[in-house]
């Protein structure tokens, strides 16, 4: 008597609902259900999807989180501004590859030194299209899916990685990250005045907050 096929469920790897941003890791994830997923939360903000061969994250980020990201941008912005470098932002665009069992949400998203190839593009296919040269990625969750394997396998130049303490710079070499003082695609920007940018943003007002910004990078 022939027996039933079973699928076996996902399995609930790890959950952190005491941390600052809300997430949940599970293991035995189809990608068919990763991009299901992603297609009933396409219009939704409430939460990022991270998918790496069968792990899947799902975090729902705080305020401290958002409010963490939206300073880092503004901050990237204003510095290629004032070093007349061109910039196209991307957001938390979603990015995957369904060939590699990858795909994942930044917090932000810049592309510089590629910005003309994508301007103006509706969608991004990593089949043709450059990667972003800068991520940001703000984990403050404690452990979580390790997403640099994901990042150096759709090939980010540079992330930027907010711990909810400081700025760490990392860049792609021979497929690995190795942390840097110095961003590649912003020269001469460091994690130390990215910290310290960061850090005054909650302590001035925003117009003596951008001020002090373009002044640094006029005197530099």
């Amino acid at each position: 008597m022939p027996t039933a096929t079973q699928t076996a469920s996902p399995q609930v790897h790890a959950v952190q609902p005491s941390s600052p941003d809300h997430c949940i890791l599970l293991s035995g994830v189809r990608w068919e259900t990763y991009e299901r997923l992603l297609a009933d939360m396409q219009d939704s903000h409430a939460a990022h999807f991270a998918y790496d061969q069968g792990m899947l994250e799902i975090m729902a980020p705080s305020h401290e989180h958002e409010s963490l990201k939206h300073v880092i941008a503004m901050l990237v912005e204003v510095l290629a501004e004032e070093m007349e470098m061109d910039i196209h932002g991307g957001g938390s665009t979603t990015f995957r590859r369904e060939d590699l069992a990858k795909g994942f949400e930044p917090d932000e998203c810049f592309y510089i030194q590629h910005a003309e190839r994508v301007r103006g593009k509706k969608q991004i296919d990593l089949a043709q299209d450059p990667p972003p040269d800068l991520i940001i990625e703000i984990d403050i969750t404690g452990p979580s899916l390790n997403k640099f394997p994901i990042f150096a396998a759709l090939g980010i130049p540079e992330v930027w990685r907010h711990d909810g303490a400081r700025v760490a710079i990392f860049t792609l070499v021979d497929n690995d990250y190795v942390e840097r003082a110095e961003s590649v695609v912003l020269p001469k920007v460091t994690s130390a005045i990215l910290t310290e940018f960061i850090d005054a943003s909650s302590q001035l007002q925003r117009p003596a907050w951008l001020r002090r910004v373009r002044g640094w990078v006029r005197s530099s």
